[in-house]
C-alpha cells in the first residue's frame, strides 16, 4: 500500500481512518509523521512521503504527530492475514520476543538467519527488527508515562529499555517531548490501584461485539474467565508474571483495564488482547468480499464488522478444543474447569471471581489419565497433545506456519478436520480457516439456501477466500445460541 503514492495521497486527503496503521504519512517540511486519518489540514502531495511502519518513519528522522498520535493506530491487518516470514516476525516482535531474547531469539523461533530476517523486514517495512522493537518500546513507555504514577526509572525498564538514558533519548526523539512533559500533557487521570493500567484499544470500524464477546463469555472457563459488569475478564499467563484483564466493548474503542504482577509484561498483554479480539482486522475489506455472495450479503448488511474470537494462549485453546470434541458448550466448560481446579496456578482477584491461570502444557503432561472424565480415546488425544506441546515437538504460537501446524496436528490421534480447523481459526489466527463439517455451519447453510454438504459448501466457499473464518462467524450468527449475544 505505501508504495502506491496516488492511492495514499487520496486516503490522506479524505482523512480515511481505515488506513490508520496500514501506512504512515511523513511530511518533509515539518519532519512530522501522521496517521492517514489525522484531523489537521493535509499537506501538499509534493511534501508527503509514505512508510509502512512507524519505525521506518523514526529511522528517517521524523517525529510522531502530537495531534493524531500515530503510534496508537490499530496494527496493520497484513500481519493477521499472512503466514510468511515477515508476518510471523511482526507477530513475534509484537509479542515482545526481541525485547526478551534479542534478534537471535527471533531468528531461532523463525528458523531463519538473522541476516535473512533483517533483509526481509528492511525490504518490506523499511526497518529491521531492532528498530521495530524500539518503536514498540517507545509506545509502551508512553502508555506507562501517561497512565500510571510509576517513577520514570521503573518505566524505562518495564518498557524494555536497557537504561534510563536510552529511554529518555528515545522518547525525546520519537515524541519531541521529555518523559516528564508527556506526563504533564496526559489528558487522563492516572490509576491509583497498584499494578493497574487503564487504556483504550483502537480498532477499525465497524466492529460488531455480539458474537465476539458473546462467544468468549458463553464458552468461558469458570475461574479463568468471567463476564462481570459489562466486561469480559480473564487471567493471563505472561512471560514475567501473570495478569488479569477486563475488556469492555465501546463504539470506537475497547476499554482495557490490566492488572499485572510485572509491568514488563504490558506490551505482550496488550498484543495478546488485541489478537484475541481481532482488533487489527480490516472489516471493510472482509465484508466487501463476503457481500459478493448474494446469500451472505443480507447477513453482512444486517450486522457488519463481525470479528473472529481468538485466544490469548494458543496451547490453552488447543487443549480446550480437544475437551470440546462432540460435546456441548456446557460440558466442555465443565471438563476445562476440572483441569483448572486440579492443575491451574491460583491467582488473587480482589475485583472479581477469577481464581486460576489455565494450566500450562508442562503441568498437564504428567496428569493421570484415569483422573479424566473422558472417553479413553479422547484421553489419549489430550495427553498426546499436551506432551508434544510440553516437549516442544509441536508449537502453536505467533511463529507458527499455518500449513505446517495443520499438518502436525492432523498427525495426532483423534484430530480430525473440525479440531484442526478450529485451532487454525481461533489459535493460529488464519482468517481463511473453515469448518464445513461443523453442525452449526451446515444447519445455517441449509437455512440460507447454501449447499450444506461439506464438499459442496467448501466449493461454494471458494469465492469467500481469504476470509472464510469471517464467513463462518456470519453463518454461526444465524443460530439462537448464547455465543451470538452479549450477556445481559
Amino acid at each position: 500500500m505505501h508504495t502506491d503514492f496516488e492511492r495514499c495521497v487520496r486516503a490522506v486527503q479524505a482523512k480515511d481512518t481505515r488506513f490508520d496503521g496500514v501506512f504512515f504519512t511523513a511530511v518533509k517540511t515539518t519532519r512530522i509523521y501522521c496517521r492517514p486519518g489525522c484531523p489537521v489540514v493535509p499537506p501538499k502531495p509534493r511534501n508527503m512521503e509514505f512508510y509502512a511502519s512507524a519505525a521506518a518513519c523514526q529511522q528517517a528522522g521524523f517525529r510522531a504527530c502530537k495531534r493524531c498520535r500515530p503510534d496508537t493506530s490499530p496494527g496493520s491487518p497484513e500481519w493477521n492475514r499472512r503466514a510468511d516470514l515477515t508476518a510471523r516476525a511482526m507477530r513475534l516482535i509484537g509479542d515482545g520476543v526481541v525485547d526478551r531474547d534479542g534478534v537471535p531469539g527471533l531468528a531461532r523461533l523463525l528458523g531463519y538467519s538473522e541476516r535473512q530476517i533483517e533483509r526481509q523486514l528492511l525490504a518490506e517495512l523499511g526497518a529491521g527488527p531492532l528498530a521495530l522493537a524500539r518503536a514498540q518500546r517507545a509506545q509502551t513507555a508512553r502508555l506507562l508515562v501517561e497512565t500510571t504514577g510509576m517513577p520514570m526509572a521503573d518505566i524505562a525498564f518495564a518498557a524494555g529499555f536497557s537504561s534510563v538514558r536510552a529511554f529518555n533519548d528515545t522518547v525525546r526523539e520519537v515524541y519531541a517531548l521529555t518523559p516528564s512533559e508527556l506526563r504533564t500533557r496526559a489528558p487522563h487521570g492516572r490509576t491509583s490501584t497498584p499494578g493497574a493500567l487503564t487504556l483504550r484499544l483502537p480498532f477499525r470500524t465497524p466492529l460488531n461485539p455480539d458474537n465476539l464477546f458473546g462467544h468468549l463469555a458463553a464458552t468461558g472457563v469458570p475461574g479463568v474467565e468471567e463476564w462481570r459488569d459489562g466486561a469480559y475478564r480473564r487471567t493471563l499467563r505472561l512471560p514475567y508474571g501473570h495478569g488479569i484483564v477486563s475488556l469492555t466493548p465501546g463504539p470506537d474503542h475497547i476499554g482495557c483495564r490490566l492488572v499485572l504482577t510485572d509491568q514488563r509484561d504490558l506490551t505482550v498483554a496488550i498484543s495478546r488482547c488485541r489478537r484475541m479480539l481481532d482488533l487489527d482486522a480490516d472489516p471493510v475489506a472482509v465484508d466487501d468480499r463476503l457481500r459478493t455472495d448474494p446469500l451472505l450479503a443480507p447477513l453482512v448488511d444486517k450486522a457488519p464488522g463481525r470479528r473472529v474470537p481468538r485466544t490469548v494462549d494458543e496451547a490453552e485453546f488447543a487443549v480446550r478444543a480437544v475437551l470440546g470434541q462432540q460435546v456441548s458448550t456446557a460440558a466442555a466448560r465443565t471438563h476445562a474447569a476440572r483441569l483448572v481446579l486440579a492443575h491451574g496456578d491460583p491467582v488473587e482477584d480482589p475485583e472479581g471471581g477469577l481464581t486460576h491461570l489455565f494450566p500450562s502444557p508442562d503441568a498437564l503432561a504428567s496428569l493421570d489419565p484415569e483422573s479424566l472424565a473422558l472417553p479413553r480415546s479422547r484421553r489419549t488425544t489430550l495427553l498426546t497433545l499436551v506432551r508434544q506441546l510440553a516437549d516442544g515437538e509441536l508449537t502453536l504460537g505467533p511463529e507458527s506456519d499455518w500449513d505446517e501446524a495443520r499438518a502436525r496436528l492432523a498427525e495426532l490421534p483423534g484430530f480430525g478436520p473440525w479440531t484442526v480447523e478450529a485451532i487454525a481459526m481461533r489459535a493460529l489466527g488464519d482468517p481463511d480457516a473453515f469448518l464445513p463439517t461443523d453442525l452449526g455451519m451446515r444447519r445455517a447453510a441449509q437455512q440460507l439456501g447454501l449447499p450444506h454438504t461439506p464438499v459442496a459448501l467448501t466449493a461454494r466457499a471458494a469465492a469467500w477466500r481469504p476470509w472464510r473464518a469471517y464467513a463462518t462467524q456470519y453463518l454461526w450468527a444465524t443460530d439462537d445460541h448464547p455465543i451470538n449475544f452479549l450477556p445481559a
